[in-house]
């Protein structure tokens, strides 16, 4: 693991702080590992739904759209459990 040190104002270096003594987190790194994940995933989803945007209309997204995909779900999600 490569480590990177950070200088923060005393303002933010107290919320971490107080974020990591409330939050359950074990310590600052933790804390910030945490939030760069939560960023990471922010980006991918944002970038998905832009590609979705961009993406071609196929089909109505009615009710009976979004219950065959539900149905397709849970047939795969139990051959997989």
């Amino acid at each position: 693991m490569s480590t990177m040190n950070i200088s923060l104002p005393d303002v933010l270096k107290d919320f971490v702080d107080q974020q990591v003594s409330t939050a359950g987190y074990g310590t600052s790194s933790e804390y910030v590992r945490e939030l760069i994940r939560r960023d990471q995933q922010r980006t991918q989803l944002r970038g998905l739904l832009l590609e979705g945007a961009q993406s071609k209309v196929t089909g109505l997204a009615d009710a009976g759209y979004f219950a065959s995909l539900r149905s397709r779900v849970k047939k795969s999600l139990a051959k997989a459990g």
